[in-house]
């Protein structure tokens, strides 16, 4: 048996065989959300192989449970490639959730906004993205797999159910290109104005591999970026992490509503608006 394999007999074993409708990958101000599931948490440090989230703010664990009606798995945090500069490093955890039967994974991030109209505290969902990064999370993968496919990276039923949500909840839900930069520095204020002019709207460290990853197993992919702060040089705020902190709990409640929602209502049948 796999890594994979082992892991996956060890979480059915310790939360039951049901496969997760969902599974969700947490941001910085949404990890409390995981303590909220109805079901079994299991430290990462108790899963092998599973990177440690070392970022201040998320919580290291995985919930297999119900939340809203709906069997989830959530990711109370993730580790980023700034971390240990390899962009796979959450390709253990999606395996092995897309190996429980996991069909769709939802993914939610801290963002920097670049449009002067989308301030702190709103929310952004993630048309595309763009990988400024230089890195993938397929490089080094031996089969023809790795050419993997974007053009329906972001999946647009989700996409229309978190819309439909949003709109039951009365949440203004901005949509938009997610440009990842590799961190852990913060951008400059000439890498804010190039990401205006080719497109992006927001800029984060995250989420972008683990779209591309989520992709590889199979899984269908949305995220949702709670805006923080301006880009560098749009204002007077000073750009830290615990400037990030301070503030991601501003829209993250407006994100989980919209999360909550979209898990009563589901996925299946969302009419186009």
């Amino acid at each position: 048996m796999s890594k994979s394999d082992d892991l996956v007999a060890l979480i059915r074993e310790r939360a039951g065989p049901e496969a997760p409708e969902y599974a969700l990958i947490l941001g910085s101000g949404l990890g409390h959300i995981s303590g909220t599931v109805d079901g079994t948490a299991i430290p990462y440090d108790e899963l092998p192989g599973f990177p440690h989230a070392g970022v201040s703010g998320h919580v290291p664990q995985l919930v297999i449970g119900q939340l809203e009606g709906r069997r989830v798995a959530v990711f109370g945090g993730r580790s980023h490639y700034y971390e240990s500069g390899r962009a796979d490093a959450m390709r253990l955890p999606l395996e092995v959730v897309a190996g429980l039967g996991t069909k769709k994974l939802i993914l939610t991030n801290a963002a920097g906004s670049v449009r002067e109209t989308m301030q702190p505290g709103a929310l952004m969902m993630l048309s595309d993205h763009i990988n400024l990064s230089g890195a993938n999370p397929l490089i080094g993968e031996a089969t023809d797999a790795r050419f993997q496919p974007m053009t329906d990276a972001h999946d647009t039923d989700l996409r229309a159910a978190l819309r439909s949500a949003a709109i039951a909840e009365n949440v203004d839900l901005n949509e938009g290109v997610y440009t990842w930069f590799s961190g852990p520095s913060f951008e400059t204020p000439a890498e804010i104005r190039m990401t205006q002019i080719i497109g992006g709207d927001a800029v984060g460290m995250s989420t972008v591999p683990e779209i591309i990853l989520g992709r590889f197993f199979g899984l269908r992919c949305a995220a949702i970026s709670v805006i923080t702060n301006m880009g560098a040089g749009m204002s007077d705020e000073a750009l830290s992490h615990e400037h990030t902190k301070a503030m991601a709990p501003i829209g993250a409640a407006k994100l989980e509503q919209v999360l909550r929602r979209f898990l009563r209502d589901g996925d299946a049948a969302v009419p186009v608006i």
